[in-house]
């Protein structure tokens, strides 16, 4: 038992061993080019997309190749890497010791940079770059070759309009800083790059306007970066959780987007974007209510019927949150609040119905819940049809068999179509969750219960902070000359200036402007 035992810890103490192995605790090259080989090679032992090529220069000099398999282009570091350095062989050999810069001339790849750690060396070979040692020198050369699958660039599927841009972000970081790069043409346009996540490595990018953004602003979303310490990130959704100021809020206080133009028209507004790789969604912060309730759609139209869909969105912002409550209300507490007419005919069509209204109106609401989420996970051709036609046969069906009354399927299917009309996802889902509270509300205290669960949401709403930014601004606090964008869309020629809680820094956007014609 005792010689199991040794056993045991010999093997844990061989495992602590090679654990604490780390590119971190390797320290800078030696220069003597096995020997620095072995060690990165000792780091990928049993990763078989590991590869190297050695070639010789002359007697005394020889270099190595070092590369990930799949991530590099290997049509380019034949072409641009091995045939250069066996070409120039002859060139290479007049020189009894070529030295870094000599090797360096011959190569002709677009980027070349040096670096003198083990942990540059690693972090180059997993991010797809390639790596030529040297004997002799202290110095590695890091090759941009990357190359691997990607999605092309195609129109967003969450975010679609009939107006606009009609290309959204990939799940590669450099497609998409190039996208945003491309409609802002100015050198105030900063990029910052971290790596986030112990095992995944992350690249994440903070995109911002240097002559807009307030500093203040910016330092916080790196700091909230920075503290960050997770095994991976696989989607801009983990950073999205772990930043936020009011986690157990319902409402959303970042915004998640497929287009650049929206990325694009936040910046201009002092706001900050996140781009995250290996996600097709940019995160923008501070953000507040009434950004949640405008679509990009808005600015590409004339203001005039944008203001009249602005007015509608609003409209059916309430009629998604209460109508099931409302109806609850009436039919138990309140029914001379409807007309005699209207009385008659909702009483008769539910004389039949054996459930109370909140059971009726809860089994119809979990139900088309469900039919929404059966459209979503089934494959797209047959999603949509699923999705409607059980609508229609379930809603016939339950009338027909007594189940739920005829003015209910009216209500549960206004009330569904008014919750597909907000542009952002999550806010619909925050919509959708208390809708669930008020039909409660409703069932127990009626309008009183309404009129409460009201108080409470616009009590949580003014208490909400994103970044720092309040989140019903620039109603609380109340700012007057903000309001040309929030309940309407003013003239491009009447907002002249930025949000003042984001864009204080440099208010001005427009010139005056006197329309003559």
């Amino acid at each position: 038992m005792l010689t199991g035992l040794k056993k045991i810890m010999s093997a844990n103490h061989k495992q602590n061993k090679s654990q604490i192995v780390d590119k971190k605790d390797m320290g800078v090259l030696t220069g003597i080019l096995h020997e620095d080989f072995n060690q990165i090679k000792q780091l990928f032992e049993g990763a078989a997309d590991f590869a190297y090529r050695e070639l010789g220069i002359n007697s005394t000099t020889s270099v190595i190749i070092l590369f990930l398999d799949g991530l590099v282009d290997m049509e380019r570091i034949e072409l641009h890497v091995i045939n250069p350095l066996v070409k120039q062989n002859e060139k290479l050999l007049q020189q009894s010791k070529p030295t870094m810069d000599d090797i360096k001339a011959v190569l002709s790849s677009a980027q070349i940079v040096e670096g003198t750690t083990f942990e540059q060396v690693i972090d180059q070979i997993l991010s797809g770059g390639t790596v030529v040692l040297i004997n002799g020198c202290q110095k590695a050369l890091f090759l941009s070759q990357q190359s691997w699958e990607q999605r092309s660039v195609e129109e967003p599927l969450t975010e679609a309009v009939v107006l606009g841009p009609r290309e959204g972000f990939t799940e590669n970081i450099r497609t998409n800083v190039s996208m945003i790069r491309r409609r802002l043409k100015t050198t105030k346009l900063k990029f910052e790059y971290m790596k986030i996540g112990n095992l995944s490595q992350t690249e994440v990018c903070i995109t911002y306007l240097d002559s807009i953004a307030q500093f203040s602003i910016v330092e916080e979303v790196r700091s909230r970066l920075n503290q960050i310490k997770i095994d991976a990130i696989e989607d801009s959704g983990y950073i999205l959780e772990l930043i936020e100021d009011h986690p157990y809020s319902v409402f959303p206080q970042i915004v998640q987007t497929e287009r650049p133009d929206r990325v694009v028209g936040n910046l201009l507004e002092g706001r900050v974007g996140i781009i995250v790789d290996n996600s097709p969604f940019v995160l923008i912060v501070p953000v507040t209510f009434f950004q949640m309730m405008n679509s990009p759609e808005d600015y590409y139209g004339r203001f005039i019927m944008t203001s009249f869909i602005r007015f509608i969105r609003y409209l059916f912002l309430l009629i998604a949150l209460m109508f099931p409550a409302i109806y609850i209300a009436v039919t138990t507490f309140h029914h001379e609040l409807m007309p005699t007419n209207l009385l008659f005919s909702v009483a008769a069509s539910r004389e039949k119905v054996p459930f109370p209204a909140v059971v009726e109106v809860l089994l119809m609401e979990i139900t088309f819940e469900a039919l929404r989420e059966a459209g979503l996970r089934l494959p797209r051709p047959i999603g949509s049809t699923v999705s409607i036609v059980g609508a229609l046969v379930i809603g016939q069906a339950a009338v027909e068999a007594g189940i739920v009354s005829a003015p209910l399927v009216i209500v549960v299917s206004t009330t569904g179509i008014a919750s597909f009309m907000f542009p952002n996802y999550a806010f619909t889902g925050a919509i959708r969750l208390l809708r669930f509270i008020m039909m409660f509300l409703a069932a127990n205290l009626g309008f009183y219960g309404i009129l409460l669960g009201v108080f409470f949401i616009v009590a949580h709403l003014v208490q909400l902070r994103s970044f720092g930014i309040p989140y019903l601004a620039p109603i609380a606090p109340f700012t007057f000359n903000n309001l040309k964008d929030i309940f309407i869309r003013a003239p491009w020629w009447k907002m002249n200036e930025r949000p003042e809680q984001t864009g204080k820094r440099n208010l001005k956007r427009l010139g005056p402007r006197n329309r003559k014609y």
